[in-house]
C-alpha cells in the first residue's frame, strides 16, 4: 500500500487512515463496495457506502497519477528535456490534468507551423515581439528575416510564422489551459446538430436535430443519447464558449504591452484560441463528460 496515497485520502474524506488502509486492503483482497460496507464495518470504522466507494476510486486515480507521472518523467528523462524545475513540476501535480498540462509543451508533436517557423529560424523574431518593448516596429524587424533560401518570402510571412511561434507558445501554456477549461465547465453549451440528408433515417434522434445545453446542467442521459446519435452519424455535437468570453480569459495572461508589438501578440492569441486551445479544450471536455 502506498502510505502517501493512504494518507491523502485519508484527509481528503476526514476519517483515520487506518480505515482507508483496511479499506484498501479488503479491495486488493477482491472485495467489492457492498460486502465491505455490509460484513466489514469493524475493519473500516462503520464507513458507509459513499465513502468505501470514494476510497476506491481515489485509490485508482492516485495510481493513474503515479503511472502517468512515471511515464512523462521517464520520456523527458530519455530526451534530456528533464530540469531541476520540470521535475518538481510534474511532482506536484495533484491530478492528471494538471500533469497533463504541465507535459504539453514537450510532448512530441506532428510537424507543426511553428515548428516550420522556428526550421526558418523566426524565433528570435518571436520572443521580440512578445517582449512588447515600446518602439518595436514589427514591420522593420521582421524585414531582417526576409529570406529566399529559408522559404521566408517577404514581412508578412516572417510576421505570421512569429505569431505561429506565440500561438503554439500560448496552447501549451498550463495556466491558459486552466484557465479556459474552468471557462468551458462554467459557460460552455453542449450543442447537437442534424447532419445534412440524415434527418429520415435518424428520426429517433429527432430531439437533438437542433439542440443546445450547458455542459455543466445537461443530464447524463441526454448527453449519452447526443453521443449515440453522433457516434450513429445522424448527429454532429460541439461543445463551445462564445469566442469574446475566451478571449477576455486569454489576452490580458500574454498582451502585456501596448503598441504594434502588443497588437501582434494578439492576433496570436486570437489564432491560438480559434486553431489550437479552442479545440484542444472542448476535446478534453468531450472525454471528461463521457
Amino acid at each position: 500500500m502506498n502510505e502517501a496515497h493512504i494518507l491523502k485520502i485519508a484527509g481528503e474524506l476526514k476519517v483515520q487512515p487506518r480505515q482507508v488502509l483496511a479499506t484498501a486492503r479488503l479491495f486488493a483482497e477482491g472485495a467489492t463496495v457492498p460486502f465491505i460496507a455490509r460484513y466489514r464495518k469493524e475493519a473500516t470504522g462503520l464507513l458507509d457506502e459513499v465513502a468505501i466507494t470514494t476510497i476506491r476510486e481515489r485509490l485508482l486515480g492516485l495510481a493513474e497519477l503515479d503511472s502517468r507521472r512515471e511515464s512523462i518523467l521517464k520520456s523527458l528523462e530519455e530526451r534530456n528535456l528533464l530540469t531541476d524545475k520540470l521535475k518538481a513540476d510534474i511532482a506536484g501535480a495533484d491530478n492528471v490534468t494538471r500533469l497533463e498540462d504541465i507535459y504539453q509543451p514537450f510532448r512530441p508533436k506532428r510537424r507543426t507551423r511553428a515548428m516550420i517557423a522556428k526550421e526558418q529560424g523566426l524565433e528570435p523574431l518571436a520572443d521580440l515581439l512578445f517582449a512588447q518593448q515600446p518602439g518595436t516596429d514589427p514591420q522593420t524587424e521582421a524585414a531582417k528575416y526576409v529570406s529566399t533560401e529559408k522559404g521566408v518570402a517577404d514581412v508578412n510571412a516572417a510576421l505570421a510564422g512569429a505569431r505561429d511561434i506565440i500561438a503554439e507558445r500560448v496552447s501549451d501554456d498550463a495556466n491558459a489551459r486552466a484557465k479556459l477549461r474552468a471557462l468551458f465547465w462554467s459557460e460552455g453549451i453542449v450543442k447537437s446538430k442534424v447532419m445534412s440528408d440524415k434527418q429520415e433515417a435518424g428520426a429517433k434522434f429527432k430531439d437533438y436535430f437542433d439542440w443546445s445545453e450547458p455542459v455543466g446542467k445537461i443530464p447524463s442521459h441526454r448527453l449519452l443519447a447526443i453521443r449515440r446519435g453522433e457516434t450513429e452519424g445522424f448527429l454532429m455535437m460541439r461543445i463551445s464558449v462564445e469566442e469574446n468570453s475566451a478571449l477576455v480569459q486569454l489576452e490580458p495572461m500574454f498582451v502585456t504591452g501596448k503598441g504594434p508589438a502588443a497588437d501582434q501578440v494578439r492576433l496570436a492569441v486570437q489564432d491560438s484560441y480559434k486553431r489550437l486551445l479552442g479545440s484542444a479544450i472542448e476535446v478534453q471536455l468531450r472525454m471528461e463528460t463521457k
